[in-house]
């Protein structure tokens, strides 16, 4: 049986989670228990014993009839009352009967009420007050009747003290169960804390702990970290190596071609600027965000800056909008890297650049718009791999490039724990590229 229609009615914190699963049997018992309890034992007895005083009423009653005066029955009827541990007294003539309003947990009273007038139909009111006597107003041939004796022969004494129980119990039980439970889940949300950090680009202190089995995965994070930390470093340190060694023949490459005449030299020396602009995308791209570490940016004041140095160079680029405010957690260089060539590809295919800024509690949006081709949506996915040229799209006579770009970008955005998305600009018609990243 499919359950998909429950899960937008379900907490989606593990806490929250864990105290359903615990509170809600809790809640069930009771409920099971207490309709039991009321329906099979309390509401029987009280019918047993409500008949049997209801009997002893009419005892009463019947010695009563006999009578000419109210005293003549009171007398008639004294030795009955002494034996009944009852009271009685006749109300004056027009006289209303009066008694305390009912207390608001009596739940058994409704009852009791009900069965005494069923049993009695000459009962005018029934006054319960308190738990401790009853007064039952009764309509005679001399006038009416008050009958006073004590609750406890009509129903169980306290009733509610067994819900009252109950309840207090379940919520001790409860509030220990749930610190126990806390402390079970901690360790999981610190892994958690300490996964969803890294996937940010941040590396938080993480000790595993817990459960054995927590414990496990906690150690498994811990060496996945490790292994990936070293991997990013290796790569970081031989492509550098690459890069140093790869200069020096290009150099000397370099100072050969301008021994040879300007005619020959020139397009073997376009080639090695080629080559070194290659050489140089290609160590951006794999050095990625290995030279900088996360430290909280005002980004308002931070992209004006990225903009500010644009237009100085001569880019027609505009910081059109910025919306809310507050400090992030970013990579400066990394990210002034990812802005940067969004920035001069928009520059390149297009005539003008627009900047947009977007904080929220949740997310910082970095939005890059320009009027130039755009990019097919079909080529979105393919235009954000390493050395892609999408030449019918992005027209590459406007400039040169290696289809590193947008590679770099998306993979900034993914260290940062977030994502880069190629779309269409409404205001200009070009591409609108956004950087996504958490807060």
């Amino acid at each position: 049986m499919s359950t998909q229609w429950l899960k937008p009615y379900m907490p989606r914190s593990l806490y929250a989670r864990a105290a359903l699963i615990l509170v809600l049997p809790v809640i069930v018992v009771l409920l099971v228990v207490a309709i039991a309890f009321l329906q099979k034992h309390l509401e029987e007895v009280t019918a047993q014993m409500t008949r049997t005083a209801a009997r002893e009423v009419t005892l009463v009653t019947d010695v009563m009839e006999g009578a000419e005066t109210q005293l003549q029955a009171l007398a008639a009827a004294r030795q009955d009352l002494q034996v009944l541990n009852m009271t009685a007294r006749f109300l004056e003539l027009n006289a209303e009967p009066q008694s305390g309003s009912r207390r608001w947990y009596d739940f058994i009273a409704p009852q009791v009420e009900t069965e005494l007038r069923a049993l009695l139909p000459e009962t005018v009111y029934v006054g319960l007050p308190d738990g401790q006597e009853v007064q039952l107003y009764l309509q005679t041939d001399l006038g009416i009747l008050e009958l006073t004796f004590d609750r406890r022969r009509l129903s169980p004494s306290a009733p509610h003290q067994l819900i009252v129980t109950m309840v207090f119990f379940a919520a001790l039980i409860t509030s220990i169960s749930f610190f126990y439970m806390r402390n079970q889940l901690r360790p999981i949300t610190r892994l958690a804390d300490a996964a969803q950090a890294f996937g940010r680009g941040r590396v938080v202190p993480y000790t595993p702990g817990g459960a054995i089995e927590v414990r496990a995965a906690g150690n498994a994070f811990v060496d996945m970290r490790a292994r990936i930390e070293r991997q990013i470093e290796q790569r970081t340190l031989m492509l550098s190596g690459v890069s140093h060694d790869l200069r020096t023949p290009l150099t000397r490459l370099k100072l050969g071609l301008s021994l040879l005449p300007e005619d020959e030299a020139a397009p073997l020396l376009q080639d090695v600027d080629e080559m070194q602009s290659l050489l140089d995308a290609f160590l951006d791209f794999s050095r990625g965000t290995a030279e900088s570490a996360p430290e909280s940016v005002q980004p308002v004041n931070w992209l004006s800056q990225i903009v500010d140095d644009a237009q100085r160079a001569g880019q027609p680029v505009e910081l059109v909008s910025v919306e809310g405010q507050g400090a992030a957690m970013l990579r400066p260089m990394a990210m002034r890297r990812a802005v940067e060539n969004l920035i001069g590809n928009a520059t390149r295919y297009g005539s003008c650049a627009e900047v947009s800024l977007s904080l929220t509690p949740k997310s910082l949006r970095i939005r890059v718009e320009d009027d130039g081709p755009g990019i097919p949506v079909e080529q979105r996915t393919e235009a954000v791999k390493p050395f892609t040229r999408l030449d019918p799209a992005r027209n590459q006579n406007q400039g040169s490039g290696v289809g590193l770009g947008l590679a770099i970008v998306a993979d900034i955005a993914r260290v940062h724990g977030g994502i880069l998305r190629l779309g269409s600009s409404e205001k200009l018609g070009g591409l609108c590229a956004d950087i996504v990243i958490g807060r």
